[in-house]
């Protein structure tokens, strides 16, 4: 028996563009860092629904300043966006880092991994308290439902709609929402009302009738509008409601956002990627979450084999809350 370290680490990749049934696992070396990066033992990777569009041929087109932090740059994308794990290794450039720190990674390529690469501009600090499922899964969303909240001016006294609320960024938004002091209406499939209320939001259901539910739930007004859902029906509601078009925001839908004078977050050309303000979000979420003002919710937890399994429950989209992969 010996005692050395392992000089083979798996990578989930996928083989072509397709389903989730391209994923295979492959055998890789040990990463070793560049000069001004580290590598970090992955102990927990978010999944999120980018991972699957990377590969499904179904994602927009990404601005090319943006496609190395979206996973894009190769022939075919790195999955894994988002992880926490342990440092293993430092570039001979790095200061303030040491082997055996427990860090929060974002953003990253490649998390899907026993081993990823980082710059050392990607780590936080994770919070002693925070779980590694919770930490490994925190950074994508969060930084998602940030941005959006920021750019459109969400405040005390504001009451902002949010399609979409049981899931991973709605699930975000609707906190951050609250914590800013303004009345969140999340639409939500009835199973998930409970839990929305527990985060004091007024949950509605979507579909027929939405807009009468929510001007029932809002008799005020709703001056604001975060679209975590995509659909044609969030985006003509949030149109109809919101008088200044931009106070919405849309993570996710089709090109009739384009013509619709919104603020359209992502990483296509045109798109505002919203770089700075994810960034400079990333140590007040890890210390909310660690605290425990802010949850992060997980539903279901896949060994790292399993991330075609964790790929098709996200497809699915019926289950509130992050799935993650454990190495």
């Amino acid at each position: 028996m010996t005692n050395e370290p392992s000089t083979v680490a798996r990578t989930v990749r996928p083989t072509a563009y397709g389903t989730p049934e391209v994923l295979e696992i492959a055998q890789t070396p040990v990463p070793h860092p560049a000069a001004d990066g580290v590598v970090v033992q992955v102990r927990a990777a978010g999944v999120n629904p980018i991972d699957w569009k990377l590969y499904s041929g179904a994602f927009h087109a990404v601005a090319d300043k943006n496609k190395d932090s979206a996973g894009v740059a190769g022939t075919l994308p790195r999955l894994g966006l988002e992880c926490a794990g342990v440092v293993t290794a430092i570039g001979a450039e790095v200061t303030g880092v040491q082997v055996g720190e427990e860090v929060i990674v974002y953003p990253v390529t490649g998390a899907y991994a026993d081993y990823v690469t980082a710059p050392v501009t990607s780590l936080i600090p994770k919070p002693a308290d925070l779980g590694w499922h919770e930490a490994g899964s925190l950074m994508l969303a969060g930084t998602t439902a940030t941005h959006a909240l920021h750019t459109t001016g969400v405040g005390q006294g504001d009451t902002v709609l949010i399609h979409g609320g049981s899931g991973g960024v709605g699930l975000m938004a609707v906190q951050l929402a609250s914590i800013l002091d303004a009345t969140v209406i999340a639409t939500a499939a009835e199973r998930n009302h409970e839990l929305l209320r527990g985060l004091s939001a007024i949950p509605v259901s979507y579909g027929r009738g939405l807009l009468d539910r929510v001007r029932a739930a809002a008799p005020g007004g709703v001056t604001a509008s975060i679209d975590c859902a995509g659909s044609d029906e969030a985006l003509e509601t949030s149109l109809e409601l919101v008088a200044d078009r931009q106070r919405i925001a849309s993570i996710t839908g089709t090109d009739r956002r384009v013509t619709a004078g919104i603020k359209i977050i992502g990483n296509g050309p045109g798109q505002d990627a919203g770089t700075e303000i994810r960034h400079a979000a990333r140590a007040g979420l890890a210390a909310r979450a660690g605290a425990g003002e802010l949850r992060v919710l997980i539903d279901t937890s896949y060994p790292l084999p399993e991330a075609a399994l964790a790929h098709q429950a996200g497809i699915t989209g019926h289950a509130p809350g992050k799935l993650v992969l454990i190495p």
